[in-house]
């Protein structure tokens, strides 16, 4: 748990900077700055634009891009740095935050609440601008703000796995802070966006509009072979308008010989061929795809190369601070490519690196007390390598993360499922995780990414009605839309909503704005096309208390 810095002087309002028209300036030098040991905080000296003690030294110097966080800690194991910025932020804010990994149904824009954790970056709406303050993407840690009545905080998480780092002798740019004032005649989702462009400079995005379909909502891993496949390749060949952004279809859990884990070497007794299948699915017409958990295998692995070794535990989670784990991905990202795969969606990476949900991360996100076995680098610089090494090993194909740091995965992967799981069994949770994601996270799209919000699946368990709205509001958003359509419930009705939804989905559209975002978690009115949409996505039974 994170300790409390007890002790530090109280600071009078009259010293607090005032906000202007709105806006909290915070890029200059912070007011505080405690560096968290492995014996507790220790409040750092003030040297000009540098903070030092206990063999640590900090330099914050703000340039024209932002605030490069600077820190140097040679002998000296760092757990955490808090930099405050005094300053009196307007109580008539309302603040959106993100999440460290995908969101959960739990994006929203609230009041100043002084505990609450602001991964990444948040925004903030005065009643008449939308200002913004984050770390720019690919920084070498995990980073959050929190927002009180007296200033702003920003915490930079520091460590390996859930122990401290050992620098060395390098100096470790761990973030960049970045800031942005909005201007009143913009709405705040346009804001948002242009805030979201300014964090990342340089995205990585697919040529063209990408759809298709994923068979993982209405077979969930079970029944799955290559003739099921090639039946849903047809399908989306079928479906998807003519000319050359041919649909995808991806393979989800359940080619390989073990569920949820490796060796990735070959598939299962229904996957006999997978060069093969991935031939025959590009001859009905679309584009392969396939999913894989890079770091869960069920292979022999020495204990020295495994995460969190549990005993009993039947699937060991590789250690990708080692060259071989990384050189294990490699082999197995590059031989779905040679297999004739285009798209690869790797998955889970986040919670085998932490152990935890991004939902239960909160600030400490993982257990205290283990490392990786390089403690030279931080948690983030080993994500990153990771990343990095996925991306060298995929060549040209496009590759899509779920369950993975969207902050670090910026720059780096086309595309990225943004939200938890939709359902082909409980629309309730498509409509908690999947419209809250695309709403709320849109601004990233094609700033970090395309951004895909999940898949709309047509099963006979759904509503049609309701699922049919999902299906069209993610077709004519501008993001990427994966179908996954039951055969059970494929008929001529949900076979032309899926037709018209392929015709929208693989044309270049300006992203649909959620017009009742401030106001609702779940929003219904949309600008789509320069038009208002109403979705009602409660129906006559209303939300779920029961969330599955």
């Amino acid at each position: 748990m994170l300790a409390l810095s007890a002790g530090l002087p109280a600071v009078a309002s009259a010293q607090l900077v005032r906000a202007t028209d709105g806006y909290v300036d915070i890029l200059r030098p912070p007011d505080l700055a405690i560096a968290f040991l492995e014996g507790g905080p220790f409040p750092l000296a003030r040297e000009g634009r540098r903070w030092n003690g206990a063999g640590i030294s900090v330099q914050t110097e703000p340039a024209a891009g932002g605030m490069p966080v600077r820190i140097e800690a040679p002998e000296t194991p760092l757990l955490r740095l808090h930099l405050r910025w005094r300053a009196a932020v307007p109580e008539r804010w309302r603040i959106l935050n993100d999440q460290w990994e995908r969101s959960y149904g739990d994006l929203e824009w609230r009041g100043v609440v002084g505990e609450r954790i602001l991964p990444w970056y948040f925004l903030a709406f005065d009643g008449r601008a939308t200002h913004g303050y984050g770390v720019a993407a690919g920084a070498s840690c995990f980073a959050f703000w929190q927002a009180d009545p007296a200033g702003i905080s920003l915490w930079l998480d520091l460590r390996n796995g859930g122990s401290a780092v050992r620098l060395g002798p390098r100096t470790l740019e761990a973030a960049v802070v970045r800031v942005r004032r909005g201007a009143a005649d913009e709405s705040a989702f346009r804001s948002a966006q242009r805030f979201c462009r300014q964090l990342c400079s340089q995205p990585r995005l697919p040529s063209g509009p990408v759809y298709g379909g994923n068979n993982w909502y209405y077979a969930y891993g079970r029944n799955c072979s290559a003739a099921a496949i090639e039946r849903d390749a047809s399908l989306m060949g079928e479906l998807a308008p003519s000319g050359p952004n041919r649909p995808f279809m991806v393979i989800d859990d359940g080619w390989s010989p073990t569920n949820t884990a490796g060796p990735w070497e070959r598939g299962n007794a229904g996957f006999p061929d997978m060069a093969g299948l991935a031939a025959a699915m590009k001859r009905q017409g679309v584009r392969p795809g396939i999913w894989l958990r890079p770091l869960c295998t069920t292979a022999e692995v020495p204990s020295t190369d495994r995460l969190r070794p549990r005993a009993g535990a039947r699937n060991a989670t590789l250690d990708p601070s080692l060259p071989e784990t990384l050189e294990t991905v490699r082999q197995d990202i590059g031989r779905m490519a040679s297999w004739g795969f285009e798209l690869i969606k790797h998955d889970y990476t986040s919670f085998d690196l932490l152990g935890r949900w991004g939902s239960s991360m909160g600030a400490d996100l993982t257990e205290t007390g283990w490392h990786f076995a390089n403690r030279s680098r931080t948690t983030a610089e080993i994500a990153l390598a990771l990343y990095r090494a996925i991306r060298e090993a995929a060549g040209d194909a496009v590759v899509i993360g779920c369950n993975t740091f969207g902050h670090l995965s910026a720059g780096l992967f086309e595309l990225q499922r943004t939200g938890d799981d939709t359902s082909g069994r409980d629309f309730h949770r498509t409509r908690r995780m999947g419209v809250n994601t695309l709403a709320f996270r849109g601004p990233q799209h094609r700033a970090f990414f395309d951004l895909d919000a999940d898949c709309a699946p047509v099963t006979p368990q759904l509503p049609w009605d309701l699922a049919a709205r999902w299906l069209d509001l993610v077709a004519r958003s501008g993001t990427a839309l994966f179908v996954s359509p039951d055969p059970a419930a494929v008929n001529a009705e949900s076979k032309e909503a899926i037709r018209r939804a392929f015709a929208a989905a693989a044309q270049v559209r300006d992203l649909a704005e959620p017009l009742d975002w401030l106001d609702t978690t779940t929003p219904g009115r949309w600008r789509i096309d320069g038009r208002t949409v109403e979705y009602d996505w409660y129906g006559g039974e209303g939300a779920s208390p029961f969330p599955r």
